[in-house]
């Protein structure tokens, strides 16, 4: 997310109806000045460029419950998700929205089908293959003897290669090259949501919720469309229960 002088777009009407501007969807001067303004009473450098930090905070932000345990995030319907998604992937959402620009429940639906159609409905976390497949993968950074079993796919969209591992680690701030289960154990959420972000797939979902628009976003996730009837389904299901 990056929004300045000169920036077009409907994120640019969100910001100012966000303001209480005229949604002309174009940042101009007076977009800018009240973006400072707004910056500076939230306690952010008032450079009046919108980014990640500054849009996470005005649009996604968490509320803390009894326990101190982040339940809901502002903008998102992740409750009515319960009883179809598992508990312990509902627990991961909040973080992992604000992390990685999830700020819509379209965005969350398409998101969300794609992973539990690439982990056969939340079930896989860690590739069934071997990894000897992707054993001298270059592309990968797989360099290393070995490396093709030590990084095969892991999490809900299947981070795979040494360097993707290694991408993953420098943003999550833990160290998955040496410790690759972590992808799958603690962050397989938000390694998929990191490959999502990362591939600027949030442009592709937020342009609708037809069937053009998931097959779009799956030939970004998948390369094909391998698969496409299903996470079609689970599309619908999401997006109906967050709508």
């Amino acid at each position: 997310m990056l929004l300045k002088i000169g920036s077009k777009g409907d994120d640019v009407k969100k910001l100012q109806e966000k303001l209480k501007l005229t949604s002309d969807g174009t940042f101009g001067p007076n977009t800018e000045k009240k973006v400072k303004e707004w910056q500076t009473a939230n306690g952010l450098n008032s450079d009046g460029v919108v980014g990640d930090v500054t849009w996470n905070k005005m649009f996604v932000s968490a509320v803390v419950t009894e326990g101190a345990h982040i339940t809901t995030v502002v903008g998102l319907s992740i409750e009515k998700l319960k009883g179809t998604v598992p508990d312990s992937v509902l627990a991961q959402i909040p973080d992992t929205a604000i992390k990685f620009n999830i700020t819509t429940n379209l965005r969350l639906a398409h998101f969300l089908s794609q992973c539990a159609h690439e982990s056969g409905n939340w079930k896989y976390k860690t590739e069934i293959a071997s990894g000897k497949a992707y054993e001298g993968r270059k592309d990968l950074g797989n360099i290393h003897e070995g490396d093709g079993v030590r990084f095969k796919g892991r999490g809900f969209i299947q981070t795979t290669g040494r360097g993707n591992y290694g991408r993953f680690s420098k943003f999550i701030g833990e160290d998955c090259v040496e410790n690759p289960d972590l992808v799958a154990n603690k962050y397989p959420l938000a390694s998929a949501a990191f490959f999502f972000d990362s591939n600027k797939l949030w442009t592709i979902c937020d342009k609708g919720f037809d069937d053009a628009t998931v097959t779009s976003v799956t030939k970004r996730v998948n390369g094909g469309i391998n698969g496409l009837s299903d996470r079609l389904k689970y599309f619908k299901v999401y997006h109906n229960l967050l709508k």
